[in-house]
């Protein structure tokens, strides 16, 4: 937006930072990547009092260390974005927490308004925070927000526009330790005379040099065209503060952030009066049983138990009635196509191929992902996620990997690529890509049809109770294998130690049931399904034409199984399944819908199969409990689909990552397998 004001948001994670944005630019947003970076950040516009607004809304991070990529393009484009303003967006329920961050951005740049927001929420919690104290202490502006209380946002602009026309607002500096001071005097004092005017704070410059933040010196060494380490009377001050931090023998930064800290408790002890602490107590209380070592993993298997067991008593129904109606209007639009005089093989193509086993997979599909996703956004939208997380801290560190890979692993459950994205949030490049290599481990949603299929036919048929249980089971045996990879290759070709990270419990929250049905079933149901369809809408051409093309007397698809049979009956399935598998790399979703047009001979689907009707079949081709079995574990491990695949390739930009994260899960899936035909032969 050409001649618009332009300002920064920032703020720690789960501060209401997003809805912020959203509710300031509604549908004027778009999103993308850092130029450079897999940074997700978004900018939007709005206008106020005849002022047009650009919104940037950096990602979410807890400092400015540029110890990761979102704390590295945060302070890169508050040091040099060209920001008119930055909004430092806090939560006033945790304000301590959150004005470390605001105390970083005030050493790069002196347009600074600090957005307290949650005011709502603390309001609920007996929390108050005196607003005008708070502004005198920071010497900026602060204003209090409600992302849901729309009149408070005007006030959040305004002050913003107030800062942008401000030639210049002296902040309260923080004041460091003897050691850290002197170096950064004596820095500072030398870059006066080297550095424009427009460039960051001096001061700030000044500590990256002495601390030796790599990032923060390559970036201003690009904008200034020059390497900063060629004055040598700059250099020479490096060296004497280094010299003197290191005499000190303390850590420097860690001694720079604790005083960070202690000033943000200071401000924070003298603006924040609790009045009530219920709600902080409930908290506390919850989070004692939720996350002990006594209940915690219980409840959290508990918990997934009750998931599973509403999405396979609740999909059963509405599955079938979906399956009924598409297959009837299929013809329906078989008569219309026919009367309209195409050919028979385009309507063969179409009708035969494309269009039913698209069907097949929508109405297997749809119904368990309507229901799963809710329920997992319900979980996410409580703030239970996060304590998911933290009860598997322990495991992954003991795997010397980072806690976060629970979260991402958390995601693979509704889709695996999503969870491959989410791999972001690990700063350590290392256990990034630890996380990314062993995220399909987990079942995402494309493969729980297919478990909850083989479970009910063959293990539990007619009890919801027990394949829910079995279900749960599966589930965790996916986990331990995700454990089990994860510690292989960190003994290995990822050798390391596991980094420390803060993670945050976010306070429990009243859910949004409106939001979560939308989040729910438009960002995800939707998504996963249309991706699913545009999947099997070409795999279900190149089926028909498998299944209509013949060898002699048989089918290609029967031919080609025939010819992998050997290695099927190795691994306790046969070449049927194995085929399907193969075929089935677009998407899992069309696995059963193939091997059941094999087995039947069938250059097609003519309806969706009962889920007895499909037992039957499987069992008059020799299907037994230990080929179910099999089939459940190879369903659980073996490549993940394209569509993943090519997330791996996307964030790592290597196809040797890419390729490891096909092999690994494979031959995982395919030697427990064969242990198990060993085993029950």
């Amino acid at each position: 937006m050409a001649g618009a004001y332009r300002f920064a948001l920032v703020g720690n994670p789960n501060v209401g930072k997003s809805s912020l944005f959203n509710a300031l630019t509604g549908l004027h947003q778009h999103t993308g990547n850092w130029p450079g970076k897999t940074v997700a950040t978004a900018s939007g516009s709005c206008s106020l009092d005849g002022a047009a607004v650009e919104l940037i809304d950096l990602p979410g991070t807890y400092s400015l260390s540029a110890h990761s990529p979102e704390e590295e393009v945060s302070a890169e484009y508050i040091s040099f974005g060209g920001a008119d303003a930055v909004i430092v967006v806090c939560d006033a329920t945790a304000l301590e927490r959150n004005l470390y961050l605001a105390l970083q951005v005030m050493e790069i740049t002196e347009r600074v308004v600090v957005c307290v927001n949650l005011m709502d929420e603390a309001e609920k919690r007996g929390i108050a925070v005196d607003i005008p104290r708070l502004s005198q202490l920071l010497g900026v502006r602060v204003v209090g927000t409600s992302a849901r209380q729309k009149k408070t946002l005007p006030p959040l602009l305004r002050a913003a526009l107030a800062a942008a026309r401000e030639n210049h607002r002296e902040s309260v500096p923080v004041r460091y330790n003897e050691t850290i001071e002197a170096g950064l005097f004596s820095i500072a004092a030398r870059l006066d005379e080297l550095l424009p005017e427009r460039t960051p704070n001096h001061r700030w410059v000044a500590m990256q040099l002495l601390l030796g933040g790599d990032s923060a010196v390559r970036t201003i060494e690009k904008k200034l065209g020059r390497p900063l380490a060629e004055d040598p009377f700059l250099r020479e001050a490096i060296r004497l503060g280094r010299e003197r931090i290191e005499r000190s023998e303390e850590n420097a930064e860690a001694a720079a952030a604790t005083v960070l800290l202690h000033r943000a408790a200071e401000i924070a002890s003298q603006v924040v009066c609790a009045e009530r602490r219920n709600g902080f107590s409930r908290d506390r209380k919850a989070d004692r049983i939720l996350t002990g070592k006594k209940f915690g993993v219980p409840i959290m298997l508990l918990l997934l138990l009750i998931l599973f067991y509403l999405t396979v008593q609740g999909a059963n129904y509405p599955s079938a009635v979906l399956s009924s109606v598409l297959f009837g209007f299929s013809d329906i639009l078989s008569r219309w196509l026919l009367a309209a005089g195409l050919p028979l093989w385009l309507h063969d193509a179409l009708i035969l191929g494309v269009y039913r086993v698209t069907a097949w997979v929508v109405s297997v599909m749809l119904p368990p992902m309507a229901i799963f996703f809710p329920l997992f956004t319900l979980l996410e939208d409580v703030g239970y996620l996060p304590r998911i997380a933290f009860n598997l801290d322990k495991p992954f560190e003991r795997c010397r990997a980072c806690g976060k890979q629970a979260l991402t692993m958390a995601m693979g459950f509704g889709c695996n690529a999503a969870g491959i994205v989410g791999c972001r949030i690990i700063d350590s490049p290392r256990e990034r890509l630890l996380a990314i290599l062993t995220n399909s481990f987990v079942p995402c949603n494309g493969r729980f049809p297919i478990l909850i299929f083989l479970l009910g036919a063959f293990f539990s048929p007619g009890e919801p109770v027990v394949s829910a249980l079995l279900l749960t089971g599966v589930v965790c045996l996916g986990i331990a294998a995700t454990f089990g990879a994860t510690r292989l290759l960190s003994a290995t070709v990822l050798r390391g130690k596991p980094s420390s990270y803060i993670l945050e419990l976010p306070p429990y929250r009243r859910p949004q049931l409106g939001k979560i049905l939308v989040r729910s079933l438009l960002d995800r149901t939707v998504f996963v399904l249309g991706r699913a369809a545009a999947v099997a809408a070409p795999a279900g051409l190149i089926l028909w034409l498998l299944g209509s093309i013949s060898v002699g007397n048989v089918s290609l698809l029967r031919y080609l199984s025939d010819t992998i049979d050997p290695v099927g009956r190795l691994l306790g399935m046969d070449g049927v399944i194995l085929l399907a598998f193969v075929l089935g790399f677009p998407a899992n979703e069309t696995v059963i819908p193939i091997a059941m047009m094999i087995y039947m001979a069938e250059g097609t689907l003519n309806r969706t199969l009962s889920a007895s009707a499909m037992s039957a079949i499987l069992l008059a081709n020799g299907w037994t409990e230990k080929t179910a079995a099999c089939v459940i574990v190879f369903t659980l491990i073996h490549w993940p689909c394209s569509t993943t695949l090519l997330s791996v390739k996307k964030e790592t930009g290597s196809w040797t990552w890419t390729a490891l994260a096909a092999a690994l899960p494979t031959l995982c899936g395919a030697l427990l397998c064969l242990l198990i035909n060993l085993v029950f032969h």
